[in-house]
């Protein structure tokens, strides 16, 4: 009976700790504008260009994510790639801006491209911001967060999470937090 009530006393500290390291602030926060900044789209749409995403998607549903370059893992790629299908097929309002946070911006202008080709989404700006590596200021974008989830409806977040680590099954909370459909 005692090995029992510790191993189960040991499973909800693992649980416990492992749900509070999943998680970190990051973003401006539910309600708080985002702030406009430049990104260079270097695959998908806008191939190429010099863009202000929060300018142009205007009051159109987005979801930035915010990307800590050397930390972009498979698991990060199929979150996005899963967003990015389901966004196809049930919301073809809403499109993902991905933002690489990083110190070498040419490197993830050459990787990025390579990135698209493999995962081949449709819905997902693939772009660099060449500021600081923690983002656009008054962003909010906490360092420790390998990634950065901002749903905006408009140029109001609806939703902000970092993680210390993603899957695809954070797509439905993702895809909840969209704006109602117009």
């Amino acid at each position: 009976m005692r090995r029992a009530l510790s191993l189960v006393i040991v499973v909800l500290l693992v649980v416990i700790s492992y749900s509070a390291r999943a998680d970190v602030t990051s973003g401006p926060g539910e309600g708080n504008a985002i702030v406009k900044f430049q990104v260079t789209v270097v695959a998908g749409e806008s191939s190429g260009k010099e863009l202000d995403f929060v300018t142009e998607r205007k009051e159109k549903p987005t979801v930035f994510v915010f990307v800590l370059a050397d930390k972009f893992s498979r698991p990060m790629a199929r979150f996005i790639k899963v967003l990015d299908d389901k966004l196809k097929a049930e919301r073809a309002d809403v499109d993902i801006v991905a933002v690489w946070l990083t110190d070498d911006v040419n490197k993830s202008k050459d990787y990025l491209p390579k990135a698209f080709m493999s995962l081949k989404t449709e819905r997902t700006a693939w772009s660099v911001f060449s500021g600081t590596k923690t983002g656009p200021e008054n962003l909010g974008i906490n360092p420790d967060a390998d990634i950065t989830v901002v749903v905006s409806g408009g140029a109001k977040a609806k939703f902000s999470k970092g993680y210390l680590s993603i899957n695809e099954t954070e797509v439905p909370k993702v895809f909840d937090a969209l704006p109602p459909k117009k």
